[in-house]
């Protein structure tokens, strides 16, 4: 497993990023009709923040990080009545043995280094006619992150991306910008994009 980055900025990723990932939970809602029979993975969940944003719509999200320090906020935030069960594993090198309804995602794709090798692994974790929505920066210059360490995209054109997809036999592939982050000394483009196997 990688070294969890996100050890020093687990405590406080909330705070931050909370905004945005209601505006991509949102736009998920918009996109699909999720419904109590769905289970869901979160991938790249961090604290869970999309996770449960979305499991009060389905029934059950399985939230998948490679970051020790993002699960346990994540635990942390568990209750009895909603929950997010957090799965400590790389799934491209280690690929989940089964499937789900549909995969989440946000801001974690930009952190994958080889991603026609990731669309083909969860190509394989989505049931037939199940979707994914994956939210992430559009194409930026660098200066996103302040510490680009783990970072193999400074954003994502996006047509190229729609093609990484479809060559892993996703279909009716849709991208739309769904948020804007504005940063002191620049503005970022958020995307969703959303398709079915």
């Amino acid at each position: 497993m990688q070294n969890d980055h996100f050890k020093d900025r687990a405590k406080e990723w909330d705070n931050k990023s909370n905004s945005n990932t209601k505006t991509i939970g949102g736009a998920i809602l918009e996109r699909f009709a999720l419904h109590s029979e769905m289970e869901l993975l979160d991938f790249g969940t961090g604290t869970g923040l999309l996770g449960f944003e979305i499991a009060e719509h389905v029934k059950k999200v399985y939230g998948v990080d490679t970051s020790l320090s993002m699960l346990e906020e994540l635990r942390a935030k568990n209750t009895s009545e909603l929950s997010i069960e957090p799965l400590y594993q790389d799934i491209i090198k280690v690929p989940l043995q089964r499937s789900f309804d549909g995969l989440i995602s946000s801001m974690t794709l930009h952190h994958i280094e080889d991603l026609q090798l990731f669309f083909n692994t969860i190509y394989s974790n989505i049931d037939d006619d199940g979707f994914i929505a994956i939210a992430d920066l559009e194409l930026e210059d660098g200066s996103f992150h302040s510490d680009n360490m783990g970072v193999f995209h400074f954003g994502f054109d996006t047509e190229e991306l729609r093609s990484v997809a479809a060559r892993s036999g996703f279909k009716d592939i849709e991208i739309s910008q769904v948020n804007t982050i504005k940063k002191p000394h620049k503005e970022y483009g958020v995307f969703l994009l959303t398709a079915i196997k």
